[in-house]
Order: structure tokens, then sequence, then C-alpha cells
């Protein structure tokens, strides 16, 4: 399973990226209000600068001539950059469109098997069924992800499924154990992967173990 970072924020970006463990970044207007950034194409432009895996950029336009035409805009920004489009009609019916121009789309704001299916049937290089926010409506987020994975298995689809709206490390793995191809995480959500106190604990051990050694 591969990670994206789920944020607009760069300086978030470049630390994750040093790690070496992320393959993509998603965005959205929200992720870019929250950092104040009203350039949309320069902050992607400058994530893409930082990744070089999918960065997904999402279009704001409702019909699907809207939808298709701001599409190709985004697309056109950089080679790495995914069309984020909602699982709406005129969603759908641009996703077909733009499949058949190899633009690559991810579908978001999936919230059912049903909507999963009919992405893939559109043509979406990636499917977002977004995992907290169905917890918070008490469904089964995971669960939804399991399912898609096991019904694209089933009809050898190429969509890949990226588990959204990750809300904790546990999300994380239990996405892996579903076979979601990728999870986009906070970066908070990052940081608490890295950490464990029995890790923490074991290195301020070494250190004082060798310091002891060292003045003996």
């Amino acid at each position: 399973m591969r990670i994206f970072l789920d944020t607009a924020n760069i300086d978030q970006i470049r630390e994750a990226a040093k790690l070496g463990v992320i393959s993509g970044v998603t965005t959205n207007p929200s992720l870019m209000s929250k950092v104040g950034r009203s350039d949309y194409r320069e902050a992607v432009l400058e994530i893409c600068s930082i990744v070089a895996g999918p960065i997904s950029a999402e279009v704001l336009g409702q019909g699907p001539e809207e939808i298709i035409q701001e599409a190709r805009g985004i697309a056109s920004w950089a080679p790495n950059v995914v069309v984020k489009i909602p699982v709406t009609p005129a969603g759908l019916e641009a996703i077909s469109v733009l499949a058949k121009e190899q633009v690559k789309v991810n579908m978001t704001l999936c919230f059912s098997v049903n909507q999963a299916l009919l992405g893939a049937l559109a043509g979406a290089a990636y499917v977002s069924p977004f995992v907290g926010r169905l917890d918070d409506a008490g469904h089964d987020g995971m669960g939804l992800v399991a399912d898609i994975v096991d019904v694209y298995e089933r009809y050898d689809f190429t969509t890949e499924v990226i588990a959204a709206s990750i809300r904790h490390p546990l999300h994380c793995v239990a996405a892996a154990q579903a076979g979601a191809h990728i999870a986009t995480v906070p970066y908070d959500v990052l940081m608490q992967m890295i950490d464990h106190p029995m890790t923490t604990a074991g290195v301020a051990k070494f250190i004082q173990d060798w310091e002891r050694i060292a003045k003996a």
C-alpha cells in the first residue's frame, strides 16, 4: 500500500517528503483555504516540485462541459497532476470523456460500492471512498474499502482504491488489511504512525547505557 499526504501545507509536504515514505499528495479547495493559498495553480505546481508522484487537484465546475474544460486545464499544469472529480452525473460524464483523452482522474466523495463501480466503468484512474466521514455517520467506512477492492479484483478493474478521509493510524492499518492501493493521510496522522513510546524509551535506554560505558 502506498501513502499519499492529504494537505496543502508546503512545509508539511517538504518534511514528509524527506522521510521517503510518501508517493503522492491529495489536495482540495478546503485544504488550500486552511493554509491561505488563493492561487490554486501556483500551490499545486509548488507541490509538484517537491513530490514526483500523483498530485490530486480538484475541479469546482458543476456541469459536464464546465468540468471537462476545467479538468483539461488542471491536467496541463504538470505531468503528475491528477484531476479530482466528485461522483455526480455530470462528474461521471466528464470522467468518461477525459479517460478517453488519457487524463487521469481521481473520483472523489465516494460513499458506496455502486458509485465506485460506476467510476471504474467510466474510466477513473483512482476512486476515493471517504472512510472517516462514513464512520462519523455511523457506517463502516473501512468495510466499504474492502468491498470496493473485492469488486475491482473480481472484474479486473485497473482503477486504484484510495482510502481517504483517514482519521487516525488504525485507519491506515485497516486500509492495508482491506487491500487499499493507497491511503491518503493528514500530516499529523503520518507522524503518529511513526511514533511509539517503546521506540522512544528504547532509544533513550541505548543512549543512557552508552553514556554510562563512555564515562567508565
